[in-house]
């Protein structure tokens, strides 16, 4: 069974969804909300194939202007897809605030996402 991990905020129907298709779905934190594992601390013994939440769960509170996606360092050393959500006339916006780590992520409208997850995953 596919699983993916998901930061807290993302709909749950979304979720419900996602679990009647087959996909298991696992609660991640970001470092200081409290909302699951942390997502940073994430192995391949998880069996997350894929991680999905809302831009701005990943901007630490003391966010200064310059995002650096280390949140995410797991992600990218276990090749686990990251998807954040960010409505789409926002796409161009949000990958220049993430500048050299907008290809670590991919953007997609929340709208889309679990039509986006489906494909990928089943």
């Amino acid at each position: 069974m596919a699983t993916v991990g998901y930061l807290e905020g993302t709909d749950p129907t979304i979720l419900t969804k996602l679990y009647l298709k087959g996909i298991g779905t696992l609660p991640l934190g970001n470092g200081w909300d409290n909302h699951g594992k942390y997502v940073n601390h994430l192995t391949t013994a998880d069996g997350v194939d894929a991680v999905i939440g809302y831009l701005h769960k990943i901007v630490p509170p003391a966010f200064e202007g310059k995002l650096n996606l280390d949140i995410l360092f797991a992600c990218t050393a276990h090749g686990i897809s990251v998807y954040l959500m960010v409505p789409r006339g926002l796409h161009e916006k949000a990958m220049k605030w993430l500048g050299g780590d907008a290809g670590k992520v991919n953007l997609v409208d929340p709208a889309e996402v679990f039509d986006v997850l489906v494909k990928k995953l089943c």
